[in-house]
């Protein structure tokens, strides 16, 4: 029964937020707030897990998919559609899927998530395979549409990663690996969007960030496959590649417009080396920055 679930008990700590002022109030939520990090670092292990288990599919040609209902939804197309502009990835590479469609991003549609037949059938939509990761994201760990969604994958021999914050949920279950922050109760009683989706977020940043520092999109902390495609962006590769090149920035300008707007090939073409080189001393390092620059 839902009364049962971790996310719908009712939390001591907030239980006469309502009469408390202004400030007090805000400092209970601070406070349950803190407790969110360190439920996410206890889960780091499987974390580390998740993100070796995407790369290896990414490398092989694979494409990662997030899916979940309302807030965890959200969520998951947020994170998605950050890695474009933050690691120069093609938009197709991560996928948000949302139960109820675009629409659902702006307008909540909660019976959306009981259909777990659709979850699946919205996975047929951009031909997810078994050569692709599926990111199943729920609070409560037993939403029926991404166990729908988990179900479908798994049939089609994808890899499957269940997060939610509930102990043993029938997502954990379904899932080929879980990872489970266990945040406790939310300050409002069965608010989800509370403790539960700041967990959910710092997840999805983690996986997100570090599936592309191990596929070579980052150099030291630099962002090495950002894309000039607007002024800040531009502005953004210009300094990272005076920064990693150790050139001034007009150097770096004229580098970049060398490269055709390529940070890896500008950073490599500093030290003399021509473009079609830097291009394959890149591909043959599989596309990590550090690598190339060791082989010299």
């Amino acid at each position: 029964m839902l009364e049962n679930l971790l996310t719908e008990q009712v939390n001591p700590a907030s239980a006469g937020i309502d009469a408390l002022d202004t400030e007090a109030m805000l400092r209970v939520v601070n406070a349950e707030d803190r407790l969110v990090a360190e439920a996410v670092a206890r889960e780091i292990p499987a974390i580390a897990r998740a993100v070796e288990a995407i790369v290896a599919r990414l490398r092989a040609g694979g494409r990662l998919f997030y899916i979940g209902a309302g807030t965890s939804g959200r969520l998951g197309v947020l994170d998605a559609s950050e890695c474009p502009p933050t690691f120069g990835v093609s938009p197709e590479l991560v996928q948000g899927i949302i139960a109820g469609g675009e629409g659902a991003l702006r307008r909540s549609t909660e019976g959306s998530e009981d259909d777990p037949a659709a979850g699946a059938r919205d996975l047929a939509e951009p031909r997810f395979g078994a050569g692709d990761a599926l990111v199943g994201i729920a609070a409560s760990g037993r939403t029926p549409y991404v166990l729908g969604a988990v179900a479908e994958a798994n049939r089609l021999g994808a890899a499957t990663i269940g997060l939610s914050c509930t102990p043993d949920s029938e997502l954990a279950r379904a899932a080929t690996m879980a990872i489970t922050p266990l945040v406790g109760p939310e300050v409002i009683t069965g608010s989800t969007r509370l403790k539960a989706g700041t967990a959910q977020k710092l997840v999805l940043n983690m996986l997100s960030t570090g599936v592309f520092i191990r596929m070579g999109y980052v150099y030291g902390n630099l962002m090495v496959n950002v894309q000039p495609t607007n002024a800040k962006l531009a502005d953004r590769a210009r300094r990272i590649v005076a920064r990693a090149a150790g050139v001034p920035h007009g150097r770096a300008a004229e580098l970049l417009e060398a490269a055709e707007g390529n940070v890896r090939c500008a950073i490599l073409m500093a030290g003399g080396m021509e473009r079609d080189e830097a291009r394959r001393r890149l591909e043959r390092a599989g596309g990590r920055l550090s690598e190339a620059l060791r082989r010299g």
